[in-house]
């Protein structure tokens, strides 16, 4: 069974960009390749136990096991040598990925401390945009309690397209709440029972 958003992006999205953009083939409509999540812990080289929650948090968040990084070169001014943990990342592609954003843009991000919108200016010119988040207890899945440290994320949204105007057309129309516009609501009635 497909996620919501997929089908959402599926029925709704792709005429609608379509048209905006004058596509003659429903394949050149821009769409989601993957999401990145990224933690740096700097401190996880000396205190284990922080990259030990930091992964295990990712792994709530995202039901999928992350890779932790490593520093590739030595840096003596902050402590490291090449090799050493300083962070974890996960990938998510699919069906992850769809039910992810699903529950980002739906339930964790309205969860932010006097939200007024994402900024439109966090694109990279290939079309990729990058979503940086202060604390990870805006997702549900993290209880307050079991917290080690307060820590942010780096979430980038990878598009296949390399225009900045056709992947915020395509964030925008799958419901991202960019600064100064209304949100499109996606109805959960529609799109939350058994696929068609």
């Amino acid at each position: 069974m497909k996620p919501r958003l997929q089908r959402y992006y599926e029925e709704r999205v792709v005429p609608r960009l379509s048209e905006q953009f004058s596509y003659a083939n429903p394949l050149q409509v821009p769409h989601l390749e993957k999401i990145v999540l990224n933690v740096g812990a700097g401190e996880g080289a000396k205190n284990p136990k922080l990259l030990e929650s930091v992964v295990a948090e990712l792994t709530q968040i995202t039901g999928q096991k992350p890779v932790v990084t490593r520093a590739r070169k030595a840096i003596s001014n902050f402590g490291l040598r090449a090799g050493m943990p300083i962070g974890a990342m996960v990938t998510l592609r699919g069906s992850r990925m769809y039910e992810f954003f699903d529950r980002l843009i739906n339930v964790a991000v309205p969860r932010i401390r006097d939200f007024r919108g994402l900024p439109t200016r966090s694109f990279d010119g290939r079309g990729n945009y990058t979503l940086g988040v202060k604390e990870q207890l805006i997702f549900p899945e993290i209880e307050y309690e079991k917290v080690a440290q307060i820590h942010g994320m780096d979430i980038v949204f990878v598009t296949s397209t390399g225009k900045d105007d056709e992947a915020l057309a395509l964030l925008r129309e799958m419901g991202v709440p960019f600064r100064g516009e209304s949100p499109v609501v996606v109805s959960i009635e529609e799109y939350a029972g058994a696929a068609d």
